[in-house]
């Protein structure tokens, strides 16, 4: 465990209890005008021209008449508001917190799905792991919906109670159990990565669209690669906020360093040549560290 109980204990105490109760219970919640319309229309219209001229996908899991787009920090400043969004940031904390060190942003991308979509197999976005489940989260998601979604044109559809350990059960998908709430922009679905869930059929003419933004452990490897997507020269204008969680932080012991330094030096011009590289290692670590080396001082 990388936090304390008294650091958890707080970190619980201060996230919005109604949505940390109810994705605890079902394994997800919406939280309703968690932005202005305005700010999601105008993120909207960012994104129509790359929508346009992206292809569609390949493979009946990412949906043949569904296109995608990744890298939106590069594509929307409006997209930051999402990412950093405060409340939500102290829900992911909550549930991720105490498994890392810091969080990372793990999928930031927008999608569209044509009339005449089926529905997406349902499946459990923590899978994309290869680690025990049933314990701890490895991610949280929020769809934040840039157009209205309900039934009948494709929103995504959860499984409430599928979610923590229910997820290591292998029950039989019952889809009359399935939920799809209506949702409008501004408002945002969150869900743990336990949860089973999937986009729904389109059968409607129009052409929902929608931004889902994940965030994982800062320990894992993160669905999209960050630091080829947001390289230094690109990152350095972020937010602090946003660059962490872009992946120029360190996480204990030594993780994600540059020449043993943290990414983040590389955002200021980066580290002289040759530089010394820190220790950065977890409390129990750095402990059983100078417990062997005061050992070694002690004459025997």
């Amino acid at each position: 465990m990388v936090q304390t109980q008294t650091s958890i204990a707080n970190m619980r105490d201060c996230a919005p209890a109604p949505y940390v109760d109810q994705l605890a219970r079902k394994g997800w919640c919406i939280m309703p005008d968690a932005l202005p319309a305005q700010r999601i229309n105008r993120l909207d219209d960012d994104l129509a021209e790359a929508f346009e001229r992206a292809p569609y996908c390949r493979g009946p899991f990412y949906g043949e008449t569904t296109k995608r787009l990744g890298r939106l920090p590069l594509r929307s400043v409006h997209s930051e508001a999402l990412i950093c969004h405060a409340r939500i940031s102290e829900i992911v904390h909550h549930f991720l917190g105490p498994w890392c060190d810091h969080v990372q942003l793990n999928t930031p991308q927008a999608i569209a799905v044509d009339p005449g979509a089926p529905a997406q197999a349902p499946h459990r976005d923590q899978d994309m792991f290869h680690g025990p489940k049933g314990g701890m989260e490895y991610l949280l998601n929020v769809i934040w919906p840039l157009t209205p979604f309900d039934p009948h044109n494709g929103a995504t559809r959860l499984w409430p109670g599928s979610h923590g350990s229910a997820a290591i059960e292998g029950s039989t998908v019952q889809e009359e159990q399935a939920v799809a709430p209506v949702l409008a922009p501004g408002s945002a679905l969150l869900f743990l990565g336990s949860t089973l869930h999937g986009a729904g059929a389109n059968r409607s003419g129009s052409v929902p669209r929608a931004v889902v933004i994940g965030y994982s452990l800062g320990w894992l490897k993160p669905y999209e690669n960050l630091w080829l997507a947001y390289p230094p020269l690109v990152a350095r204008h972020f937010s602090p906020e946003l660059a962490k969680l872009a992946g120029y932080v360190q996480h204990r012991p030594n993780l994600g360093n540059f020449e043993g330094q943290c990414p983040s030096t590389l955002l200021t011009g980066g580290p002289e040549p040759m530089t010394e590289l820190r220790d950065a290692l977890l409390p129990q670590q750095a402990d059983m560290v100078e417990a062997y080396c005061r050992a070694q001082r002690v004459p025997g």
